[in-house]
């Protein structure tokens, strides 16, 4: 049977090609886009390079649009072996200290980056529990370790800005409280750090290609049975290129 994985904001960066290699794997990718012409763009880009996919009109900030996604989906599949939380945002003006931030900003991305997570781990639950052994993997960031952004030795000190990084945070204990709800399940929920990446996100001045973050992704989301799960991990700054490690919290 066909693996299906969905990939939030799959049209463009790292969720772009989180769908390109797991289609590569042979599994059959659920594009979803807000925007209709930029995801039928996308699969239709996919379609050319050999990859299953189909495009997902999804908008992760907007209730009925979630609920239409996953009831398609369970149409159309009946069930969900790998939904990759991708689809995130950063603040308008990044570099904000936290007595410079507005509720405003805090609440558009935590809308985003932490709420919209939930409603949509929620949504797709329980075509996840009809799959075989299903995968979550959250789009998380190292700027989210308490650790890292505390110690006076990691590079990552001096980032000041308030918004993005506590968005972070609150995604790795949204990633820890499902995996612990499902322990007992063949699914495994895991937290994904891709690296400091070129993407629109920042502007193009990442060190790391979409492809090398998305790989990440893509590891924790073909897990084998004995893998980890509720994990923090990927590519950290500091190490090598192509070397994972497991993040302090």
């Amino acid at each position: 049977m066909t693996h299906i994985a969905l990939i939030t904001g799959a049209n463009k960066g790292i969720g772009y090609e989180t769908a390109r290699l797991l289609g590569e794997r042979g599994m059959t990718v659920l594009v979803g886009a807000r925007d209709e012409s930029l995801g039928r763009k996308a699969e239709e880009s996919l379609r050319e390079g050999g990859v299953d996919a189909r495009f997902v009109q999804l908008d992760v900030t907007d209730d009925a649009s979630v609920q239409r996604a996953a009831e398609w989906v369970a149409d159309q599949y009946g069930h969900l072996d790998v939904l990759v939380n991708n689809a995130g945002i950063v603040a308008a003006a990044e570099g904000a200290k936290p007595s410079e931030t507005s509720r405003q900003v805090m609440h558009r991305l935590f809308d985003t980056n932490v709420f919209s997570v939930v409603a949509v781990t929620n949504a797709f639950l329980p075509l996840l529990r009809a799959a075989e052994a299903a995968r979550i993997v959250n789009l998380s960031s190292e700027v989210g370790s308490l650790t890292a952004m505390t110690d006076r030795q990691s590079p990552l000190v001096q980032l000041v800005d308030l918004a993005y990084p506590a968005s972070k945070t609150a995604l790795n204990m949204v990633t820890a409280m499902y995996a612990k709800e499902l322990w007992d399940t063949p699914v495994k929920v895991n937290a994904a750090i891709p690296g400091y990446c070129s993407t629109d996100l920042n502007g193009y001045s990442g060190v790391r290609t979409a492809a090398q973050g998305a790989s990440v992704g893509v590891a924790l989301a073909t897990l084998p049975a004995d893998g980890p799960t509720g994990g923090y991990w990927g590519a950290l700054f500091g190490n090598e290129p192509d070397e994972n490690a497991t993040a302090p919290w």
